[in-house]
Order: C-alpha cells, then sequence, then structure tokens
C-alpha cells in the first residue's frame, strides 16, 4: 500500500461552518440524514416523528409521520385521543408507506438479482464462454423444441408477474 489516499471518518468540531457554500452543502447532507434517520425511527417503532428546519437562507423544511395534523395534534394534547377522520387519515399514510416499502424492497431484489446477471455475464465474456445465443445453431430438433417451450413458458410467468405487479400499484 502507498498509504491512505483519503483521511477517512473524522470528527468534526461542532463550530458554525463559516463558508456560505460549505454551510449550504452541510446543511442539503445533514438534513437528508436526519430524514433517513427519522424514516428508520418510524419504520423499527413504529412512531410518531415531526421535524421542521429552517435552512441558513430561511428556508422551511419538513418532515412529519402520519401527518403533520395527528403530530400537531398529539403534541399540544398527549392524552388526548386523535379525531376520527385524523386517525383515519394517518392509518392511510401509515398503509401508504408500508406499500412503498414493500415495492422497494421487491425492486431491490431485482436490482440485486439483475447484478449478479451482470456480473456471471462478464465472467463468461472473459474466460471466453459463449452465450446461449451465440451457440442455438448447434442446437438438433429436439433441442430446440425443448428450448421453444421453455423461451414460451418463461414469457408467460414473465407476462403473469408483470401482471400482478400492475394490479398491485
Amino acid at each position: 500500500m502507498d498509504g491512505k489516499k483519503t483521511r477517512g471518518r473524522q470528527k468534526i468540531p461542532m463550530k458554525k461552518i463559516e463558508s456560505e457554500d460549505d454551510r449550504y452543502a452541510t446543511f442539503s447532507k445533514r438534513r437528508s440524514g436526519l430524514y433517513k434517520k427519522a424514516s428508520e425511527l418510524v419504520k423499527l417503532c413504529n412512531v410518531d416523528v415531526g421535524i421542521v428546519l429552517f435552512s441558513p437562507t430561511g428556508k422551511p423544511f419538513s418532515f412529519f409521520h402520519p401527518t403533520s395534523e395527528a403530530i400537531i395534534d398529539r403534541f399540544l394534547n398527549p392524552n388526548m385521543q386523535l379525531s376520527e377522520s385524523t386517525s383515519l387519515v394517518a392509518t392511510h399514510a401509515r398503509n401508504k408507506v408500508n406499500q412503498l416499502n414493500n415495492r422497494k424492497k421487491v425492486f431491490d431484489n431485482i436490482k440485486e438479482v439483475a447484478s449478479a446477471q451482470s456480473l456471471m455475464l462478464d465472467n463468461m465474456k472473459e474466460n471466453g464462454q459463449r452465450y446461449w445465443w451465440e451457440s442455438i445453431e448447434q442446437f438438433n430438433a429436439d433441442e430446440v423444441t425443448k428450448f421453444e417451450a421453455w423461451l414460451s413458458t418463461t414469457v408467460f410467468n414473465m407476462n403473469n408477474r408483470l401482471e400482478q405487479l400492475e394490479n398491485e400499484a
């Protein structure tokens, strides 16, 4: 090793950032990190969260879950039950977030599979292996029939899955 190329993670002293551009950039990064932590807290602990921030330029930013009305009502009257309409809206918001998280998991899995397949194809290319479509001319009649059946089954399954995903959306 020639030595470290970066300084790595270091403790940043808690003082005002003097450079205006650096302050704006840091605010944006920290804000998105704060939102991410708040959404993880909601997801893991099933709690209500409300955050209001004002940027260095005075622009307001907020994060509320499930809704701003539910958070404000609970803050003003912690022991009071939410109204039926507010409770219904909050439940709908929670369900929508759960649905979106489930869809995100599905797409993350698809991305993982695609990455693995891409890596496998790259390895095949490096090792000089031929792809199936490059050697299809060598199939005999029986192999062509089996391959055709496999392709039609695959197309059928993919269309069914696509239809399921469209119905869920």
